[in-house]
Formats: structure tokens, C-alpha cells, sequence
């Protein structure tokens, strides 16, 4: 059986005739086979246009002979020549038949794993401790747990980093308001939530820009902390680990796979922090400005034209986010020997990352074996056009957001008398948060998206309950068949309705290539609705379990229905989203 992507197969074969036939050296992928929208045509090639000029011959003549020297074998009926130059390729209905038959059995569903693993830390998520998750944090989140399913399922090792915001000034200002209140290490926090700590982190910011004697402490503060103060750092603790209790339960709400050990939050590189800077500057590769520490990467300007400064050591001795950034592709790629650095941050970061990264490799923290990518993500927009708030102004919170999303679920399956309570809210769940990712998930990430519950919840159209209600429809066929079709069955097609339906299941290794390469799930969302749509197409033209249906051909339409549910169920799981048995 063929594991991958069928046009990856027929590339190969046509690279394989341009070599026999010309002389001519290329990969599969530049055999540019994708597949066709047109009917009777199943792949389409176009290289013989992009040949044609550069061997000095008709793009017709280049794809005759392409033809002339295509190795069939047992894939292809039949290759012909379309318009200046187009090769339409039809494949074998016994070997779609036969694949169909064999796919059955093979739980990854023809998706080759990589020959190539590589080892990956990303960076998502990353909210700020004392302070409540907001919508702010849900597309990093998002996509960053997806983008990480879908390498892990590829073959690499992933190593998540939730870098948290949990070190600096804001909590020397924020301990010192806490102490100012009566908190001490051995009383604790005395039951405070997560809210309460959000309310003292902007009283304390007021204070600090009201009260220079207080901002004077503050800073003093922040140097206990950061040497190491005993009831200093215990009081930070407390902080922290009532914020992780926060971060733990909207992960949980959200499904995503982030935990305590994933943790890496600038605290983490304090220690790091002056053997960056000592490497820096005996690498000769950072100079003075204003009495700050800066390292200037080459090709960075502003609109003057002056150049554009990393400010490692500020001129009082602080360090800033750009040291903590260097110190974390320092740490990955030298301690923990990572190939790939990710991070899934708002596409405004996308210059300092570059400059980073820029910075990094003029330390030799980067090299040739390294890849370094910052993965943007635009707005998520409230009706108005403007960044979502609440009605008073205000961030909304992510918790509150993600229960009103599985409440609104629950008003669509409310009426489902075959649902028992705990079934009826556990499927409310799936569809409700499955529906604010698959919203955030299937449009370009680079792209800024509106927040309509209208939209997202709807039981039609490109949506997470679209896919999983014809998941569900299908399942419920199985269970009135009675019996799931065995790996082995025999697949007959007849109907164009079921050959359709499986060349567009035979794209899955495609598309999750795609996406996965890409780093961009809409892609593979995309495939998923395409997907759905096909198996309704052929829902309403091939009766499955009608009394009219040969049972030979009843069973082959059981084997595309429990494919396509596979498909559909594998898909979503790498976008973190899960499928109802029954909606």
C-alpha cells in the first residue's frame, strides 16, 4: 500500500520520464502534479509549461514526452494531454478499489511518518502570572497546541515551553503592595483567587505611578528578588503557583496539552541572564548607547535610516525581554539540543523575533543546523471591527468566554432525548470549544478574524459542528449497519459520487503535509469541510443501507463511510478538537 501523498507518487514517476525521456533533473515536487477539479480527470501536471521555456521547445512537445515515458504500472489508467501542454492523469479504479480495501486497516490512514525527525521547542501561549488569561491568549494557545500535534503525529520530538510572564519589575511593584497589605510568607495569600491578584497588580501599578517613594521600593524590591531574597521569593511563589492553578484549568477547558513541566517562564533564564551578556561582548558584538548595553543586528534600520538596538543591560543594570529571548535560543539550542525554535507570538513581535534570531546566529546560538521561526497570528475582532472587549472596555476573560461557548453548545444538543446528562454535557462541551478553535483554526492565522457565535456555532458552512455532526451521522449509520466493515473488505466503485469521495480521501497525507510544513491549520481545515462535503454528496446519491442495496455494494459504501469517519476524527484530533459519538 502507498503510504503518502498519491501526487508525490505520480511526481516521482513523471520526474522519473523527464529523466529518461530529456535528460532533465527534478524532484517530485516540481513535477507540479496537484489534483484536479475537472470531471473525468483525477491529478493534473502542469510541468511541461514551466519546461517548455527553458528547453527551447513547445510545452506539448515536453509533455508528449512525458507521456510516451510515464511508468503507469498499476496506478495510472491513463495519461493524456490537455490544451498547450496539461497532462490529465486518471488513476486505476481496481487500484483505488484496492487501496480503499487496505487503508481500511492502517490506523495513521496512509500518512507516512518523516524519515527525517527533528527535535522542536515552541513557545505558546505564555500568559503573565497575577493576571487572569484573556481572549489575548487564545489564538497562541490555539495554534500553537495544534501546530504541535500535527508535528508529533509527522514523526518529530516536540518540546513545549509555556513562557511565562513571572519576573521583572511588575512583581517587585506588586510583592511590595502585598507586603504594604499585610502579606507575609508563613500567613500565605490567605485564599485570594486569581481575580483578586489581577485587582492588587493594578492597584499596585497605580501606586507606582502616583507614589515615587513606593516605585522607589518597588525597584528595591525587584533586587531582593532577583538576589534571591528568602521571604521575597516566597511570597513570588504564591503568586505563581495560584496563577498556574488559573492556567491549569482554562487548559483544561481548552484541551490543551500544556503542563507544570512545560513551564519555562523568564524566571527560568534569570540565571542565564549575565552569561549572555559576558558571551555578547567577548564575541565583541555589542557596544554602549546611552549607557545601555545594546547589540546592533546588521540590516535593521528605522525610517531615519539609524540603526536598530537589542537592549541587553538597560543603563540602570536591568535586563529587558530582548536578553531573555537570547538567553532562551542560547539555552534550547545549547543545553536541550533542539533543531527547530518556535514561537507562536502576534504578528506585531515579528521584527524583534527577527532580530533575535539575526542576533543569535552572530553569537553562533543558531547555526546552518538550526531553524528559527517566529509564527505570527493577527487580531481576533469584536463586531465593531476593533480588538474584542467586553462592553465596559475591558479584556474578556478567557475563562468566562469558553464556558459561555459550552453553554450556547448546550442550547444545541438541549433537545437530544437519546443524550443522557452527562453525555448531553460532555458532547456540549466538545462542540462548544471545538467550535471557538476550529473558528480561530480555519482561517489564514496571519489574518485578523471577527468572533461571531452566530457563525461559528452554525450546523452548516466551513465549521467544527458541521464536521462533527456528519462525523456523527456517520457513526450512526455504522450502528444501524450493525456491524463495522473488517479490514479486507472488498470496495467496488460505481458511482461517480464514491470515487470522488475517495481520491478526496486519498489527499489527507497531503494536507496534513501541507499544514504541518506550513505551520498553518486552516489548511488542513480546509480539507476537512472539502472532505465532509464529498461524504454528503455521496450520502444523497449512494444509498447505503436501503433494502434495494446489493449487500456487496452496502458493505464497500459501510468501508468510504467508516474511512471518511476516520479521516474526519484523525483530522480534528490534531486540531485538538473531538468528535461527539452522537449529536
Amino acid at each position: 500500500m502507498l503510504h503518502g501523498d498519491v501526487s508525490v507518487e505520480l511526481g516521482r514517476r513523471v520526474a522519473t520520464a523527464l529523466k529518461t525521456a530529456l535528460d532533465v533533473d527534478i524532484t517530485p515536487a516540481e513535477a507540479l502534479v496537484r489534483p484536479s477539479n475537472r470531471s473525468g480527470t483525477d491529478y493534473q501536471c502542469d510541468v511541461a509549461m514551466s519546461l517548455g521555456k527553458r528547453l527551447g521547445r513547445a510545452p506539448r512537445e515536453v509533455a508528449t514526452d512525458i507521456v510516451t515515458h510515464l511508468d503507469a504500472g498499476d496506478l495510472v489508467e491513463t495519461s493524456e494531454i490537455a490544451g498547450p501542454g496539461f497532462i490529465n492523469l486518471v488513476l486505476q479504479r481496481t487500484w483505488l478499489e484496492q487501496h480503499a480495501t487496505a487503508l481500511l486497516g492502517d490506523d495513521r490512514l496512509g500518512v507516512a511518518r518523516t524519515e527525517r525527525p527533528r527535535r522542536f521547542a515552541i513557545d505558546y501561549s505564555s500568559p503573565n502570572v497575577a493576571k487572569e488569561m484573556h481572549v489575548g491568549h487564545l489564538r497562541s494557545s490555539i495554534i500553537g497546541d495544534a501546530i504541535a500535534r500535527l508535528l508529533r503525529f509527522e514523526g518529530h520530538e516536540v518540546v513545549p515551553h509555556n513562557h511565562l510572564g513571572d519576573w521583572g519589575t511588575p512583581f517587585g511593584m506588586l510583592i511590595e503592595h502585598l507586603v504594604d497589605e499585610g502579606w507575609t510568607a508563613a500567613a500565605g495569600h490567605d485564599g485570594h483567587t486569581i481575580s483578586d491578584l489581577n485587582g492588587f497588580y493594578q492597584e499596585a501599578r497605580k501606586k507606582f505611578d502616583a507614589d515615587p517613594d513606593f516605585a522607589t521600593r518597588a525597584r528595591g524590591r525587584v533586587v531582593l528578588l532577583q538576589g534571591g531574597d528568602e521571604q521575597t521569593l516566597a511570597l513570588w511563589q504564591q503568586l505563581v503557583d495560584e496563577s498556574t492553578r488559573h492556567f491549569d484549568k482554562v487548559y483544561e477547558l481548552l484541551g490543551i496539552d500544556l503542563t507544570h513541566e512545560d513551564i519555562h517562564g523568564e524566571s527560568f533564564y534569570n540565571p542565564y541572564l549575565a552569561e549572555v551578556i559576558d558571551e555578547l561582548e567577548a564575541k565583541e558584538l555589542t557596544e554602549i548607547s546611552d549607557g545601555a548595553v545594546c547589540v546592533f543586528p546588521p540590516g535593521f534600520t528605522n525610517r531615519d535610516g539609524d540603526r536598530l538596538p537589542l537592549i541587553i543591560r538597560k543603563s540602570d543594570g536591568g535586563y529587558g525581554y530582548a536578553t531573555t529571548d537570547l538567553a532562551t535560543v542560547r539555552y534550547w539550542t545549547r543545553e536541550r539540543g533542539v533543531t527547530d525554535l518556535l514561537y507562536v507570538v502576534g504578528t506585531p513581535q515579528a521584527q524583534h523575533f527577527a532580530m533575535i534570531f539575526t542576533a543569535s546566529r552572530q553569537a553562533g546560538w543558531l547555526t546552518n543546523e538550526h531553524r528559527a521561526e517566529h509564527i505570527g497570528f493577527g487580531s481576533i475582532l469584536g463586531e465593531d471591527g476593533k480588538t474584542i472587549r467586553t462592553r465596559a472596555g475591558g479584556s474578556v476573560k478567557l475563562v468566562e468566554l469558553l464556558t459561555e461557548a459550552i453553554d450556547r453548545a448546550a442550547a444545541i444538543v438541549a433537545d437530544r432525548s437519546e443524550l443522557g446528562d452527562e453525555e448531553r454535557h460532555a458532547v456540549a462541551r466538545a462542540v462548544g470549544i471545538g467550535a471557538v478553535k476550529y473558528a480561530d483554526l480555519s482561517g489564514d492565522r496571519e489574518r485578523d478574524y471577527t468572533f461571531d457565535w452566530d457563525r461559528m456555532l452554525a450546523m452548516d458552512g466551513n465549521t467544527a459542528v458541521y464536521l462533527q455532526y456528519a462525523n456523527a451521522r456517520i457513526l450512526s449509520v455504522l450502528r444501524k449497519a450493525g456491524e463495522a466493515p473488517a479490514p479486507g473488505t472488498p470496495v467496488t466503485l460505481v458511482e461517480a459520487a464514491e470515487r470522488d469521495l475517495l481520491l478526496k480521501l486519498l489527499q489527507l497525507p497531503a494536507a496534513v503535509t501541507s499544514a504541518t510544513e506550513t505551520y498553518l491549520p486552516h489548511r488542513l481545515c480546509t480539507y476537512l469541510y472539502e472532505t465532509a462535503t464529498a461524504f454528503t454528496a455521496f450520502y444523497e446519491r449512494c444509498p447505503i443501507l436501503a433494502d434495494t442495496t446489493p449487500e456487496d455494494l452496502r458493505r464497500s459504501r459501510l468501508v468510504l463511510a467508516q474511512l471518511t469517519s476516520k479521516v474526519l476524527t484523525l483530522g480534528l484530533s490534531l486540531l485538538g478538537i473531538g468528535t461527539p459519538q452522537r449529536l
